[in-house]
C-alpha cells in the first residue's frame, strides 16, 4: 500500500510519516517553530507575522523543502484587485512549481486559474481536489509527491505592490516513496480568440508516462447561440488524425447535459453546479471588478467549469494530446465558433517533462 494514500478506509492505518506545515510564520516548516513570531497588540506567539507582501516585479520562495515528501494542501487568499485600474491580480500573480532541482517549473499558471477561479472573478464552489470558499479561500488536496526538493514561487507581475499574501502549504514527509510515484503538473494555456475550424489545444508535448486527472475551461462567449457543441478529445500513445477517446459535447463533458438549462418563465437560464467531480461553477454577464460612472457592467457571458478523472485517470504510455472543438448551435445549425478560451491542463507523469509553452505577457492573460 501506497503511504501517501488517504481516505476514509486508510485512515486507521498508521504510517512512518512526518507532518509538516510552512506559513509566513514558520516558512522553513521547521518542527516546534509555528506561531512565534509577536504582534503588537498581544505580544508573542499571538499572531505576530500571518501574511506577507510582495513588492511588485517580485517572485517570492513561498516553499523550499527537501524530500522525500508529499505536499498534501494548499491554502492560499489575497485580494483580487490592488486598485480600479489593477483588478486582475488573480490572472497577475504566477505561480510556479519545481521538483527535485528542475530548472523548469512543472506547474507554471496563474493564481485563480490554478484553484478554477479563472476570469479575474468567480465564485465560491466545493469539489474533492479544488474548492473556493468565501472570501477567496482557495484550496487544493491533489497530493504532489517529490523525492529530493519541492520548490514553490510566486511571481507578482502586478504594477502594484501586494500587501496581504496569506498562504499555509501542509505536506508530509517519508523515508522514501514508491519507484512508481509520478509528479503532478499543470499548465495554462489561452486562445483569444481561437482560430476557426481548429481545436482548441488543452494540452500536447507531453512524453512519457503517466495519467491525466483533470482539467479547468475559463469560456468567453463571443458569438450568439449555444456554445457547447464541441468535443474533448485525447490522443494517446502516437494518436495522429483521430483519438483513441472522443466525447459528446462540452457539457457533457464537465458532467451536465441539455445545455445545462432550466426554464423558469419559459426562459432557459444555464444552471451552475459543483460536485466532487465535475462542475459548472461560474457563470455572468456582468464585470464585478470595474466600476466606471462612464458605462454600465456588461461583458460577453463568461463561464468556468471542471472536470477531475480521479475515478477515470486516462493513462498514457507514450505520450498525450488533448484538444476541444469550437462548436455552437443556432437558429441555423450547427457552427464552428471563435470564443475565446482559457485553460488549466492537470496530470501526473514521470519526469523530464516536456518544455511548456512561453507564458503570454501579464496584458495578454488578462479577461476580456
Amino acid at each position: 500500500m501506497y503511504p501517501f494514500v488517504n481516505n476514509l478506509s486508510t485512515l486507521p492505518v498508521l504510517v512512518q510519516a512526518r507532518t509538516r506545515s510552512i506559513t509566513a510564520e514558520n516558512p522553513n516548516g521547521e518542527k516546534g517553530r509555528g506561531g512565534m513570531a509577536a504582534s503588537k497588540e498581544l505580544g508573542a506567539a499571538r499572531k505576530g507575522s500571518p501574511c506577507i507582501s510582495i513588492p511588485t516585479g517580485a517572485t517570492v520562495t513561498l516553499a523550499d523543502i527537501s524530500g522525500p515528501g508529499v505536499i498534501q494542501h494548499l491554502w492560499m487568499t489575497v485580494t483580487d484587485k490592488t486598485s480600479e485600474s489593477n483588478c486582475f491580480v488573480y490572472r497577475d500573480l504566477v505561480l510556479r512549481f519545481y521538483w527535485d532541482g528542475e530548472e523548469t517549473p512543472s506547474i507554471e499558471c496563474p493564481l485563480g486559474d490554478f484553484f478554477c477561479f479563472g476570469h479575474g472573478q468567480g465564485a465560491p464552489f466545493a469539489s474533492l481536489p479544488m474548492a473556493v470558499n468565501p472570501n477567496h479561500g482557495f484550496n487544493c488536496y491533489f497530493p504532489m509527491p517529490f523525492r529530493q526538493k519541492a520548490r514553490i514561487t510566486l511571481e507578482n507581475q502586478n504594477e502594484d505592490d501586494i500587501g496581504l499574501f496569506f498562504y499555509q502549504i501542509d505536506y508530509c514527509l517519508y523515508d522514501a516513496l514508491p519507484d512508481d510515484t509520478a509528479y503532478f503538473h499543470a499548465q495554462w494555456r489561452r486562445e483569444n480568440p481561437t482560430r476557426a475550424n481548429i481545436d482548441y489545444t488543452i494540452l500536447d508535448g507531453v512524453t512519457g508516462r503517466g495519467h491525466y486527472v483533470g482539467t479547468y475551461l475559463a469560456h468567453t462567449s463571443l458569438h450568439r447561440g449555444w456554445w457547447g457543441e464541441g468535443e474533448i478529445k485525447f490522443y494517446l500513445d502516437g494518436d495522429q488524425e483521430y483519438p483513441t477517446i472522443c466525447g459528446t459535447g462540452t457539457e457533457d463533458y464537465f458532467g451536465g447535459a441539455w445545455s445545462m438549462a432550466s426554464y423558469p418563465d419559459g426562459k432557459l437560464l444555464e444552471t451552475c453546479f459543483s460536485s466532487p467531480f465535475s462542475g459548472y461553477n461560474y457563470y455572468s454577464s456582468h464585470d464585478t471588478l470595474i466600476r466606471d460612472p462612464y458605462f454600465n457592467d456588461d461583458i460577453p457571458p463568461i463561464r468556468g467549469l471542471y472536470r477531475w478523472h480521479i475515478m477515470d485517470p486516462v493513462r498514457f504510455e507514450q505520450d498525450l494530446r488533448v484538444t476541444i472543438q469550437q462548436i455552437g448551435r443556432n437558429n441555423r445549425g450547427m457552427f464552428n465558433r471563435q470564443d475565446d478560451v482559457a485553460s488549466v491542463a492537470y496530470w501526473y507523469q514521470t519526469e523530464p517533462h516536456g518544455a511548456f509553452p512561453p507564458l503570454p505577457p501579464r496584458t495578454e492573460r488578462w479577461p476580456r
